[in-house]
């Protein structure tokens, strides 16, 4: 996966391809902040919550997007919390992580306009056209400078499905019989079978050749098109191999799976890496975690406080183990996810109470709340009163241009234009919001998304969205 989106010779995300946009309805797939202005509107409110909650900074606050995709969820972000000049004033840096260059230079020209970019030691850097904000781009979250006295706040949006995953499959032990040695006496058995290889093992699906054979193992979704064409699949190993021994023996869900042969799980080292940095960042260091002095990462300083807050929204089940998700996506539709490599996005589901437990145990000094429903995130952070007031501004705005259109005498139709213009926008919106909260199967995204987040410990205080309410 990580070859095929983010290699810099062919990758879906780090090439550019004159006339073609991954994003948007003439891309490869809408996401929500492209669908409504509303979406990035109220993840800047649920921003400005979390940091009334936190007793308002007043200073060394900082914003980081993961995968940042076209700036429009940082650009809406920005816009809302820019009227609020308190929190503006406490905000020292926004930092996008962003490994390909050509949405590198997307994300500059919506955020920064004409403002230069400069090379810095961690990446590049330019000046944010909301308040001059510095806004710093990093490959990498390793390169975003992680100081005890920073209050960060985390945006994950659609970034964890498109992390490799590790896909493996129980199988059943191999009954292979007892080699004898024949003597005058009669047979002597020799080395007996360990209690080990009479067990069940996993083993991983590899990505293999295409051979075109009708007994290739293949794991991909149900749902997923198989293409005869495709230049790869996936192959069953043969053998244990070191991540089929290490990887599923780090929870213990994956325990209970290991006895029924041709139970196949997912599992993205890369995503639960990611997580434990956001809850080190918000809470310091886990007493008891040890960094490898081989690790890039170096140890996160112990905050005195913990502050700051991630939010993750994402696909993927709420309580179950992700398995045969990977798939492929283009022109808005399911395909191989083996076939024209860096030239169709790939993703799979995310794991959250994977999440949930990488974040638990990179630090004792945060909580963890969801994963809800995306609908239900939404509902509680006001999105219907959000539409509410932007059709009022709608119909503040016909009434003002009616008076124009009647005063500059193009009469009747003229009028009849205005109305069907604004009442056209007014539809867009509404069409909007229920894409985005609809619980309806095929309908909307309200139930398939989930939303997560990690906070500062404070015996369960819930956050906006969660539950929890708006602090004064």
């Amino acid at each position: 996966m990580r070859q095929c989106l983010t290699s810099p010779n062919g990758g879906y995300y780090t090439t550019h391809r004159e006339g073609r946009d991954q994003f948007g309805k003439k891309g490869d797939f809408v996401t929500s902040p492209e669908i409504s202005q509303v979406f990035g509107e109220l993840l800047g409110v649920w921003l400005v919550a979390e940091w009334m909650l936190q007793g308002r900074k007043k200073h060394g606050v900082e914003i980081i997007e993961v995968g940042p995709g076209r700036g429009t969820l940082m650009q809406d972000v920005l816009r809302t919390i820019s009227n609020f000049k308190s929190l503006l004033s406490s905000i020292e840096n926004v930092y996008l992580v962003e490994a390909s260059p050509s949405l590198r230079a997307t994300q500059k020209e919506l955020l920064c306009g004409d403002s230069a970019m400069e090379k810095v030691s961690t990446g590049y850097r330019s000046t944010s056209k909301y308040a001059e904000l510095p806004i710093t781009w990093c490959e990498d979250i390793r390169f975003v400078p992680n100081e005890a006295d920073k209050t960060p706040f985390i945006f994950a949006h659609e970034f964890f499905d498109a992390l490799p995953i590790h896909a493996f499959q129980s199988v059943p032990p191999s009954p292979s019989p007892t080699p004898t040695l024949s003597t005058p006496t009669g047979p002597i058995s020799l080395n007996r079978p360990s209690s080990e290889a009479q067990k069940p093992q996993w083993r991983e699906l590899l990505v293999t050749p295409a051979a075109h054979s009708p007994t290739t193992t293949s794991s991909t979704s149900s749902s997923t098109p198989k293409d005869p064409k495709a230049e790869f699949q996936l192959t069953l190993a043969k053998a244990s191999n070191p991540s089929s021994l290490l990887l599923p023996t780090l929870s213990p869900r994956y325990k209970s799976l290991l006895a029924t042969p041709g139970s196949t799980i997912e599992i993205s080292p890369e995503t639960q890496s990611y997580v434990a940095e956001f809850a080190r960042r918000i809470g310091g260091s886990h007493p008891t975690s040890k960094t490898s002095t081989s690790s890039p990462t170096p140890p996160a300083p112990q905050k005195a406080e913990p502050s700051g807050a991630a939010l993750i929204l994402d696909y993927g089940p709420a309580t179950t183990i992700p398995a045969s998700t990977l798939r492929g996506i283009r022109a808005h539709q399911l395909v191989s996810p083996f076939s024209n490599p860096g030239e169709v996005d790939l993703s799979a589901d995310v794991d959250f109470t994977g999440l949930v437990e990488a974040a638990l145990n990179a630090s004792e000094r945060v909580e963890v709340h969801g994963p809800v429903e995306q609908g239900v995130f939404l509902e509680q952070l006001g999105i219907q009163d959000r539409m509410k007031m932007l059709f009022k501004g709608l119909e503040k705005e016909m009434g003002t241009t009616a008076q124009a259109v009647h005063a500059a005498g193009d009469g009747k139709s003229g009028q009849n234009a205005v109305t069907e213009g604004i009442e056209a926008r007014k539809k867009s919106i509404r069409e909007g919001v229920e894409r985005l909260t609809s619980r309806l199967p095929g309908r909307g995204m309200g139930t398939l998304y989930k939303a997560l987040a990690i906070v500062p410990e404070r015996s369960g205080k819930r956050p906006v969205g969660f539950g929890g309410g708006m602090s004064a």
